[in-house]
C-alpha cells in the first residue's frame, strides 16, 4: 500500500501487523464492534487509515 491510499484491505492490515492478527481475528472484531472501524464497498472490508492509526495508538500497536 502506498503512504498516500486511505484505506487497508483486511490482508493489508494483517501485513501491517506482521501476522499478528488474523483474518478470522478481524472477522471477530467485526461482529463484535472492536478493532479499527471499517466499511464494506461491494462486499470488501475495507479499514481507514485514520481509523488504524487511531487504534494503533489506543492500543499501543508498533508498527
Amino acid at each position: 500500500m502506498a503512504n498516500n491510499e486511505k484505506f487497508f484491505t483486511a490482508d493489508e492490515l494483517i501485513k501491517r501487523w506482521r501476522g499478528r492478527v488474523s483474518r478470522g481475528t478481524l472477522a471477530n472484531w467485526r461482529a463484535q464492534g472492536k478493532g479499527p472501524r471499517f466499511t464494506k464497498l461491494e462486499g470488501t472490508v475495507l479499514y481507514s487509515r485514520d481509523e488504524v492509526e487511531k487504534f494503533e495508538r489506543k492500543n499501543l500497536i508498533k508498527v
